[in-house]
């Protein structure tokens, strides 16, 4: 497996800045919550660190994490802990444009070969990672809603705030819809199929994030480049994953997190 994974780290962490009464932070957890850093939240050990180490522990070598220019302590930070088992680049997003516009952003880092794309602020188990890279592009993580409640940490009213999908009979992508309303169909199915951003793509997507236009949200979305895909007839398979993962969208997320990878010893 040569698959070059994509960690999406530019975000604004605008979720993570709000002040939540509930979480209890330590000191350099506050200071990376006021930042929104969420990439670089330690739970023990910084997220990325855990997410690095999930990644080689799956078989991948390479990896491009896309920041933005003002990102300077992310670089210091893996120059004075480098990697051993990983080949880490960075890929610089000028502005937070949207997750179209942040793989746009590893263009050239990724060249032709395939890759992966994943959430910077999402731990996923090296299982889901190896499943989707080893399954032919373009495919991506189909993720069971039950299972993400009650493996991971994501409540069920949280399902709605992720993208939903409907398969058809041979396990392609039908559609997928980004946030959708709660009477939305395929909110109301009884199974649900959810995309936590884990995909396995090749260089032709590019040409169709390109043409991608700003969402109701002002945001150039890799939800919309996907739909491009489908809407040019071509065959997106769903890998389904009846796995947990641990999602860190607010600092009422950190305590769960931090308790959840406690015993993970980060080798990345």
């Amino acid at each position: 497996m040569n698959t070059t994974a994509v960690i999406l780290a530019r975000g604004l962490g605008s979720r993570m800045r709000r002040a939540d009464d509930g979480a209890t932070l330590d000191e350099r957890q506050l200071r990376a919550a006021s930042d929104g850093a969420k990439a670089m939240m330690p739970v023990g050990r910084p997220l990325l660190e855990q997410s690095l180490t999930a990644l080689a522990d799956a078989g991948i070598r390479d990896v491009v994490i896309v920041i933005g220019p003002e990102h300077v302590a992310v670089r210091e930070h893996f120059s004075a802990h480098p990697a051993q088992r990983l080949r880490i680049r960075f890929a610089e997003q000028a502005t937070p444009r949207g997750t179209a516009d942040a793989v746009l952003s590893a263009r050239d880092a990724v060249g032709e070969a395939d890759f992966l794309v994943l959430n910077g602020d999402t731990w996923y188990p090296p299982e889901a990672i190896r499943a989707v890279a080893t399954s032919p592009a373009p495919s991506f993580g189909a993720f069971d809603a039950e299972a993400l409640t009650r493996l991971g940490n994501i409540p069920a009213a949280r399902v709605l705030a992720f993208a939903l999908c409907s398969i058809d009979a041979s396990g392609a992508l039908r559609d997928i819809v980004e946030k959708p309303a709660a009477d939305h169909p395929l909110a109301q199915s009884a199974t649900r199929c959810v995309s936590m951003n884990l995909w396995h793509l090749d260089a032709s997507v590019f040409e169709v994030l390109r043409g991608v236009q700003p969402s109701v949200r002002g945001e150039l979305e890799l939800v919309d480049g996907i739909r491009g895909l489908l809407a040019a007839g071509i065959r997106v398979s769903a890998v389904p994953l009846a796995l947990g993962l641990l999602d860190l969208s607010t600092r009422g997320d950190v305590a769960s997190v931090t308790a959840r990878l406690a015993s993970h010893t980060v080798a990345y």
